[in-house]
């Protein structure tokens, strides 16, 4: 098959490396250093598969920005463009997706099946099939952690898709041939492409959820001095609770559990409810216990140690350590940053310290969400509520 990717992200360059092992995979972007990267066989993320799987194995990969090479012989487009959510207009910005429809119809002469990967609002899909007048598009929601999402595709927990018509059954089976688990271990759920909308943004806001509870649990053990590892390790035996994603953070951030928990309250705009809502809210209100713990600790200096959600993440869009720089700085306290992947010598207008020795030396107390051996050193000086240096 000629298959497309439009969007080298996360999800895009997963799945057009992986799907590039059996098919002929064209990947398209804007952004040309990113294109330029693939060409050199280096990923534009990071992801130890992709970069393993670029080196080694023999991929059906090629580049380009422009869409009528990208588009014209696809027999299937893949969009994994970046989705957003405004705060000011409260919805989905989905201006990208839409551009790439936009410019399959123009030049595609295969009458291609369009998947959307993106993360979008519930009955978009539908929407746009009927604004344009394409009835070969699907939603495929993807369940991808940063920093293994080519391990997630190749091991899948399950597929979706958000459609029962031959094409999406077509495509389940693409998904699932390449795969490393065998076509018994993988559940494939074909719905209506509301369903499959509401699947992704339920399943990102449980886990949002979750983060929210250990940590307003975290925060309890806190003001009542209580040891939250006795709390939490007591609470996880329970099989029913389990072990995984309760290990407190200064909150949920990154490309996901931020936008999606704030596109699913909108959704419940017009139907009962409280839990959706008290997630976002939970959010906010654990930076603001944070920040206050700080405030009360009274530091010359605040050095934020890492902008990244999480080790083996090159990603630091919305992590909830900058919701506490901000905080913070409000406040009057000057703060210093601490990260290899920027190459600005500022970031908020904080002085970025590119030596971590000098970085250490300079500030009276390190904030780390999470916690790295590189910091032992220092360990007086670090606040951190990271209990398992995990998640």
């Amino acid at each position: 098959m000629n298959i497309t990717v439009a969007g080298m992200g996360y999800v895009g360059t997963s799945i057009a490396v992986l799907l590039s092992t059996k098919h002929n995979v064209t990947c398209y972007d804007i952004d040309k250093k990113k294109l330029d990267l693939i060409d050199k066989k280096k990923s534009p993320i990071d992801d130890p598969e992709i970069i393993n799987f670029l080196k080694k194995k023999k991929l059906n990969l090629s580049t380009t920005s422009s869409p009528k090479t990208a588009f014209k012989k696809s027999h299937y487009v893949i969009i994994s463009t970046p989705t957003n959510y405004d705060p000011v207009t409260n919805k989905f910005d989905t201006s990208s997706i839409e551009l790439v429809i936009k410019e399959i119809k123009r030049n595609n002469t295969n009458n291609a099946t369009i998947i959307i990967k993106s993360t979008i609002p519930v009955g978009f899909t539908k929407k746009v099939k009927k604004k344009y007048s394409y009835k070969k598009i699907l939603f495929s929601p993807e369940f991808l952690r940063e920093g293994s999402a080519l391990k997630d595709n190749l091991y899948p927990s399950r597929v979706i898709i958000g459609s029962k018509q031959s094409y999406a059954k077509k495509f389940a089976d693409i998904l699932v041939d390449v795969a490393e688990l065998s076509r018994d271990e993988i559940p494939v759920l074909l719905m209506k492409s509301n369903e499959a909308e509401a699947v992704k943004l339920f399943a990102n806001t449980y886990l949002a959820m979750r983060i929210a509870y250990f940590n307003e649990l975290d925060s309890y053990c806190a003001v009542k001095k209580l040891d939250t590892n006795s709390v939490i390790s007591g609470i996880g035996y329970d099989k029913r609770i389990g072990n995984h994603y309760n290990n407190p953070s200064f909150g949920y951030g990154g490309y996901c559990l931020p936008k999606d928990t704030q596109q699913l309250r909108k959704n419940f705009e017009n139907v009962p409810n409280s839990i959706i809502q008290a997630v976002v809210d939970a959010n906010s209100t654990r930076k603001d216990f944070i920040a206050s713990t700080i405030l009360k600790i009274k530091p010359k200096t605040v050095g934020i140690y890492r902008l990244t959600m999480k080790e083996g993440s090159d990603n630091y869009r919305d992590s909830s350590i900058q919701g506490i720089m901000k905080r913070i700085k409000k406040k009057g306290i000057k703060t210093f940053v601490y990260e290899p992947l920027l190459k600005e010598k500022t970031f908020f207008k904080s002085e970025v310290i590119k030596n971590l020795t000098m970085f250490k030396k300079r500030s009276s107390l390190i904030l780390a969400n999470r916690l790295n051996n590189e910091l032992d050193d220092v360990k007086e000086k670090v606040f951190s509520r990271d209990i398992y240096k995990r998640d």
